[in-house]
């Protein structure tokens, strides 16, 4: 439907008329420009059949609509579209992610394939980030420091690009967890939604932080944000033995250093909780539980689109204008041609 802004300026289209009745005509034959040979100049006009007395009504209404035209145009019409329902930021939603030397262990079993931690941490992370459109997503990476990837931000595709372009080492080989969550809670506590929230993702257990973990977690449990933490990693690992071959090989636990103990801590304190993916198929499962946990949608709004129409009037005076311009132009004889023998004689 179309809206005016401003209709009140309609009530100027009687204006001109008024105008024309209240105010006395002009009687001065006083000359406004002087100009040299002007008698001959307007027998020469009238010779060339200029302008002619009568037949102006064409000409007044063209005025009268040139004038309702433009008054349309400055009361602003708008096109009001049809209810749109956008959901609402459901979370302020924090990613810190490993990326410490032991993320390079080949553990994670994909059919008979095995994959490097950090590979399936991307496949599987950029599968989660892609669902959360409408939650606020940022990005930490922590090794031996924590640093920020990607601030706070609606763009979801941005974030999991900064995921899959993330390299093992380029923190350092060791894992600050207390300075990862330290620096989320940093970045989360200036945000106004209600809902913030950490998903902290790693193989091993603090061995670089200058802030304790538990002590971060703390803080963070003062300002409300809930911590989710993942561990990662195979519990059992066949190592081939004597030139790649079964003979001499041996069960390992290529998970000993991850800090199970600590990381339950974390969540419990923050009201969070604790997963262990010890394959892809049981990170998914992580996933899609946190999608449970923290829905992404929220009460939605409705929003109508607008579109301002002000410039179809406009552009119907502006060709109304050209057309009234060319027509006095015509009356005045301007695009008669001069005869021979008058120029001759000019």
């Amino acid at each position: 439907m179309i809206e005016w802004q401003w209709p009140w300026i309609l009530l100027l289209l009687p204006l001109p008329w008024l105008v024309r009745q209240l105010l006395p005509a002009a009687n001065s034959q006083q000359a406004a420009l002087r100009a040299p040979f002007f008698d001959s100049w307007r027998d020469l006009s009238e010779s060339t059949g200029g302008a002619r007395e009568g037949g102006n009504w064409p000409t007044l209404v063209c005025l009268s609509l040139l004038w309702l035209l433009l008054l349309l145009a400055a009361a602003r019409p708008l096109w009001i579209g049809e209810p749109i329902e956008l959901p609402n930021s459901g979370r302020d939603l924090m990613l810190a992610v490993d990326i410490s030397g032991s993320m390079r262990m080949e553990d994670m079993v994909v059919g008979q394939r095995q994959l490097r931690r950090i590979d399936a941490v991307k496949v599987v992370g950029a599968d989660f980030i892609s669902r959360r459109e409408g939650d606020r997503l940022g990005l930490i990476l922590f090794g031996s420091k924590a640093y920020v990837q990607s601030p706070l931000s609606f763009d979801t595709g941005t974030v999991k690009d900064f995921l899959e372009e993330a390299q093992i080492g380029f923190a350092g080989q060791e894992t600050a967890i207390g300075d990862a969550i330290g620096l989320a809670v940093k970045r989360l506590k200036e945000r106004p939604a209600e809902s913030r929230v950490l998903v902290l993702l790693t193989d091993g257990q603090d061995t670089a932080s200058s802030v304790q973990p538990l002590d971060a977690a703390r803080l963070a449990q003062g300002l409300g944000i809930r911590i989710y933490t993942i561990g990662i990693g195979a519990d059992r690992m066949t190592m081939p033995g004597l030139f790649g071959s079964s003979f001499g090989s041996r069960q390992i636990n290529p998970s000993a250093e991850l800090d199970e103990k600590g990381l339950s801590q974390i969540a419990d304190l923050t009201g969070g909780r604790y997963f262990r993916a010890r394959d892809p198929e049981e990170l998914v499962g992580i996933y899609h539980l946190l999608d449970e946990l923290e829905p992404v949608e929220q009460d939605a709004s409705t929003y109508r689109p607008r579109q301002s129409l002000g410039y179809w009037p406009l552009a119907g005076a502006l060709l109304l204008s050209f057309v009234l311009g060319i027509n006095h132009c015509r009356r005045q004889g301007l695009f008669q041609r001069t005869p021979a023998s008058e120029r001759a004689l000019s």
